[in-house]
């Protein structure tokens, strides 16, 4: 697997002594490799790498930890994501509700006036101890002057009376289209505001509350990109998102790709913004960009997930599945012809089966005048996708991007449709066998939570994060498979699989190298690996525990009182980096040497996350 070593040909960086998988099914494991001009150069073993060090080059011993392929979010609001990342308190990976209403109360304290402390997305009661929701009195009780908004899911979110204020709901305040304002009895709005069907009112309001001036939003972005370098993310597909409007909202992600300070390629898609409106949005942009403009780091891959608002079936399993509008096989219809037309690749957010049915009747007619089967096109979500509408999709060349959403909800489905129901959401296995392209990740931030490894748990374990069984074994997927899906099969959605997912010669030199093995640890740690060393285009943009030298300046938190400041990101006060392995000998009497790497401390950092 070495290439050939010419004079003047030397790596620029040589990382050996690891268990380094590489995604290829002749070789899946070597213990170096080399990398230059941000490719991978070589991989191999030790001595045939070494071949390939010169008198600069740089040299990292991994004392045999496990790296991986970096991580690929097929579906990430990642943009969305970072203009807002240094407001949030992050309760993802949180174990008790009396912590989280804790760091509440001590965020609310240090939060100045005219501000909001907001929880968006990424936990679920079911990961507390106390399984339950907070209360809205245990919130005015932690928050009483400082406005708090907390999202939960896409079903309902709860606001303290301070933010009831900030936002204007009062006695005399109608509840919008699809939305509900919760009242007493005697009319006034309590805090809870309740999506139904649709999410509409949660994120509206959300939108009322402060924004970031233009320099926080970069030091935003760029500590969000760390966090997710943190968890081995070095790509993801953005899939745009509501309130994200191009090209205002991209600004930040493009000038920081100009001046080179991307760690993480994103390749994102265009999400429509007007209802009714939908063809002139696409038709504009199209004078804009083009599918593929861009650089390596940041660059145009399409249209959606959001094509037309009457094709919206967003999930709430505490409501009945929303039926879509007649008008909707109409305004799909126009958009589809129009992206096919023109060669863009597009997704669409598709989460019930009989949505899907209409999806796909709509994209059989356009494909008889205008092929999309050339395109590039999948379904995001597809929870309940039946065989029959898996085999339409493969015919017409399209592919599904799946999430751990169901980690978060599944206990609701289960309540609402039955546990025999939830064994096939979504059926990944039979996706998988009947040939369907299929990449993974994660629809952070508002539903779920980014951590991957909390997505590559749930797709081995078949697990919610509140530890219910959603899944028997035959939809389940060994930790080899889901890797795969969350590094070739996501890079084939941005059309890049000849480029990443794999450490092999000529390919991204991105990689993680782990805090411990994902291949041997027992299955409930995986939700508690993160990355020791991350490696994006052969350079480090991450580094801790033994490799902390090699890690980037720091950023200021900006504004200072923000919670990343105090809190970081997932789970960061609980997840400290490993000691490096020692696979030479027993670690604990539990853990032999030949069960494989361990951290040696006696214990594992695994806790419902």
């Amino acid at each position: 697997m070495t290439a050939n070593n010419h004079a003047g040909d030397h790596a620029e960086l040589i990382l050996h002594n690891g268990r380094i998988a590489t995604n290829d099914p002749a070789v899946p494991f070597v213990s170096a490799l080399a990398i230059r001009d941000k490719l991978i150069q070589a991989s191999g073993r030790d001595d045939q790498v070494m071949a390939h060090r010169g008198p600069a080059t740089e040299v990292v011993d991994l004392r045999g930890r496990t790296a991986i392929p970096g991580l690929n979010d097929s579906h990430l609001h990642l943009i969305r994501g970072g203009l807002n990342y240094n407001l949030e308190l992050r309760w993802d990976g949180v174990p008790s509700l009396s912590q989280a209403l804790q760091m509440l109360k001590a965020q609310a304290q240090r939060t100045p006036p005219g501000q909001w402390v907001r929880v968006v997305g990424g936990w679920s009661e079911f990961q507390f101890a106390e399984r339950r929701l907070p209360t809205l009195d245990e919130l005015n009780a932690a928050a009483p002057e400082t406005p708090v908004f907390i999202l939960h899911l896409y079903c309902q979110a709860m606001l303290n009376r301070a933010a009831l204020r900030a936002v204007g709901y009062s006695r005399d305040a109608r509840d919008p289209p699809g939305g509900m304002i919760e009242r007493d009895k005697a009319g006034q709005p309590t805090g809870l505001l309740l999506a139904k069907p649709n999410a509409m009112i949660l994120y509206a309001t959300l939108a009322k509350g402060p924004k970031l001036p233009l320099e926080q939003q970069t030091n935003s972005t760029r500590h969000f990109l760390r966090e997710l370098n943190r968890l081995g993310v070095t790509s993801c597909i953005d899939a745009g998102g509501g309130f994200q409007n191009f090209p205002d909202d991209y600004q930040v992600v493009e000038d920081l790709d100009r001046r080179g300070e991307l760690t993480v390629r994103i390749a994102y898609n265009l999400f429509t913004q007007k209802p009714k409106e939908e063809k002139q949005d696409f038709a504009r942009w199209m004078k804009m960009t083009a599918p593929g403009a861009g650089s390596d780091f940041y660059k145009t891959n399409g249209a959606g997930e959001m094509l037309v608002f009457s094709a919206a079936d967003f999930e709430d399993f505490l409501e009945p599945r929303p039926e879509l509008p007649a008008a909707m096989e109409a305004e799909l219809g126009e958009v589809v012809t129009l992206l096919a037309q023109n060669n863009w690749p597009f997704r669409l957010h598709a989460t019930y089966d009989e949505s899907i049915e209409r999806f796909l009747n709509v994209l059989e007619e356009v494909h008889r005048a205008v092929p999309i089967d050339r395109l590039g096109w999948f379904f995001d979500h597809a929870e309940t996708i039946s065989e029959r509408n898996i085999e339409r999709l493969r015919r017409l060349g399209g592919g599904i991007a799946v999430q751990h959403r169901m980690a978060f909800q599944g206990e609701y489905f289960v309540a609402r449709y039955g546990a025999q129901a939830a064994e096939q959401t979504p059926p990944i296995r039979r996706m998988l066998e009947m040939g369907v392209p299929v990449g993974a990740g994660t629809d952070a931030t508002r539903v779920a939570s980014y951590n991957p490894f909390a997505a590559l748990y749930w797709l081995v374990s078949g697990r919610t994060c509140g530890g219910l069984q959603l899944y028997p074994a035959a939809n389940r997927l060994s930790r080899e498979l889901a890797l795969h899906l969350y590094t070739v099969g996501s890079a084939g959605f941005s059309g890049e699989a000849a480029r990443k997912g794999r450490l092999l010669a000529g390919q991204f030199a991105d990689l993680a190298v782990l805090s411990d093995d994902y291949f041997s640890i027992p299955e409930n740690e995986i939700k508690a690996l993160q990355s020791v060393l991350t490696i994006v285009a052969g350079r480090p943009v991450y580094a801790s525990a033994e490799f902390r030298h090699l890690d980037p300046p720091a950023l200021p938190v900006l504004p200072d009182w923000s919670p990343i400041a105090h809190y970081g990101g997932y789970g960061a006060p609980l997840m400290p980096a490993r000691a490096a392995p020692r696979p030479s000998a027993a670690c604990c009497p539990a853990h032999p040497p030949s069960a494989g790497p361990h951290d040696g401390l006696g214990g594992c950092l695994c806790w419902a996350f």
